[in-house]
């Protein structure tokens, strides 16, 4: 497995296509470690004669492999230092609040579809993460997971809300999967079968809108894949699936389904003389442990609590929501000092926000309001604790009896993309990534550094290497290769004979093409970033926008 050739600029006057049309399909969260032993149990059938007849890679996500982050970049061509999206939430330390991400926080890049409309092409996204609210294009958006609900502005034009609605009452996929001590296998097979109507859904959705407005570049991402993965795994990964045959069967069943609406699909595209590309945002493995970096910077002393009556306040409110059945983390609070019951006129480090990976901030001066750390400090600060976050002292034993270190990797972001800290004010101080099968967490709870899961609370996380596939005119039918995602939106302007931006930080992915097309780089307008734009959100979410959203996310684990 080598990496795929890229693109260098062409000398002459006009790009060269291989294509008039491509229809994205995106599995979210989707993985070969999955997707392969279904194929040879004849499980997938439609996706194995697509790989046959085109070709594969693996696709190697964002640092942190993480859905907001990296879709965003593949819409954009660019790292998420450039674009700036890195995890759902986004921290400002004007106000040490935490604010959810937008296609606001976007502003100040082009994506595919603006890329695409602003050369005359129809386009049309259904269901893409980060694309709420939906920014106008010639075409059509039916907006992503992060859309609070039916109720808001989902749909770009907004005439055609309403006939969305009368069709599909639950266009935007909320979660839905539900608990209950007594549910057992039945509810466990109703939540899954609620997946497997969401990818019909989303073929139908896809293909009726196609029709209505004619396209050019279509794409739907089947979002539930991923929570499937993230519901499911311990019935899916060969380790346990035997231990419980019938959830193993319902958890396969479902993936056949998604088969069948790719199926739908790829006869669409056949109908269309359209190349398909299928893609996902990462890839997926167990999660069977979580790691809390805010209470070894406690125990190292670089934070400080407040005393025992505001840590007990906040837990006991955290218990109260719990049991009212509330899963929302609570971001309309004053500030984070309150959520985590720090004391930051004493605390030069906290991990402010978490996904899978940790995003640590130091407490600077004329930076934070309650700022301790002195400019002169920041380097020889961030370099002390990227040593002992990856020294010794952060190894631990797992379940197996293997030493292992907590974190594989803790990057200063301007040296993992490239970027400049001044022009990107809103970038964590450093990045913690996770060893395999471990999520680090923000809130403390208990004394360990680190909780392994028992069996029954085992779930699924992200991995780094997600899929890519594509198939129809133009591609190559060879072995499988490995690229990037920054490589996918300068792909599909070369494969559509159109020019790809100078800005843009991924190149064509050549090994996919039968035939080299020729490639033009055209010059980009230079928009510079406004830190501004990072500091409210309350024009796009609500307050009710933001308990939906945010109980949506803690659901998959991706806020606590």
């Amino acid at each position: 497995m080598t990496d795929a050739n890229t693109s260098t600029p062409s000398t002459g006057d006009k790009p060269r296509g291989c294509t008039d049309k491509v229809l994205v399909i995106g599995l979210d969260g989707a993985t070969f470690d999955v997707l392969d032993p279904l194929i040879s149990m004849g499980l997938m059938p439609r996706l194995a004669a697509c790989m046959k007849q085109g070709t594969s890679a693996v696709l190697r996500s964002t640092t942190p492999p993480i859905t907001p982050a990296a879709w965003t970049t593949f819409l954009t061509g660019k790292q998420p230092g450039s674009h700036g999206v890195i995890d759902f939430e986004r921290y400002d330390a004007t106000t040490n609040k935490l604010l959810l991400n937008s296609t606001q926080s976007t502003a100040h890049v082009r994506n595919l579809w603006q890329i695409l409309s602003a050369q005359g092409l129809k386009v049309g996204s259904v269901n893409v993460p980060m694309t709420y609210p939906p920014v106008p294009v010639n075409g059509f958006v039916v907006s992503g997971f992060e859309t609070p609900g039916p109720q808001s502005d989902f749909v770009y034009p907004k005439e055609i809300r309403e006939e969305i609605l009368q069709r599909w009452p639950d266009p935007t996929l909320k979660t839905n999967w539900r608990r209950s001590p007594m549910g057992g296998d039945r509810l466990f097979a109703e939540n899954v079968d609620y997946m497997s109507r969401s990818f019909h859904q989303g073929a139908d959705m896809t293909t009726w809108l196609g029709d209505k407005f004619g396209w050019d570049v279509l794409m739907v991402v089947f979002k539930l894949v991923d929570n499937l993965q993230h519901k499911t795994w311990k019935y899916l990964d060969p380790r346990w699936c035997d231990k419980n045959p019938k959830r193993r069967d319902i958890a396969r069943a479902c993936f056949t389904e998604a088969d069948k609406a790719v199926g739908q699909l790829l006869d669409y595209a056949d109908k269309h003389n359209a190349t398909v590309v299928m893609v996902s945002d990462h890839g997926h493995g167990s999660l069977e442990g979580k790691i809390q970096p805010n209470l070894m910077l406690k125990d190292w002393g670089y934070l400080k609590l407040h005393g025992g009556g505001a840590r007990g306040a906040t837990r006991g409110k955290t218990m109260l929501n719990r049991l009212l059945g509330r899963r929302e983390k609570f971001i309309r609070v004053d500030d984070i000092a309150r959520d985590l019951a720090v004391d930051f006129s004493q605390t030069r480090a906290c991990v402010m926000h978490a996904g899978m990976a940790g995003f640590l901030y130091l407490n600077l001066k004329g930076r934070q309001p309650t700022g301790i750390v002195d400019q002169a400090d920041y380097e020889s600060l961030r370099d002390e604790l990227i040593e002992r976050l990856t020294g010794k002292e952060c190894q631990t034993i797992d379940p197996n009896g293997n030493t292992i270190p907590l974190f594989t990797e803790v990057h200063k972001p301007e040296q993992l993309w490239n970027c400049s800290r001044e022009k990107q004010p809103w970038l964590p101080d450093l990045i913690l990534t996770p060893y395999d099968g471990l999520a680090v967490v923000r809130k403390i709870r208990g004394s360990k550094a680190i909780n392994w899961l028992p069996f029954r609370k085992l779930e699924g996380t992200h991995r780094k290497d997600g899929i890519f596939i594509a198939s129809g005119p133009g591609v190559n039918n060879a072995p499988r290769f490995a690229t990037h995602i920054v490589n996918c939106a300068p792909t599909i302007l070369a494969l559509l004979g159109q020019p790809i931006p100078d800005d843009m930080e991924g190149e064509a992915i050549l090994d996919l093409f039968a035939t080299p097309p020729t490639i033009l780089k055209e010059r980009s307008k230079k928009v510079e970033p406004a830190a501004s734009r990072q500091t409210s959100d309350s024009d796009v979410f609500s307050d009710d926008d933001m308990k939906r959203v945010t109980e949506r996310l803690a659901d998959l684990g991706y806020l606590e």
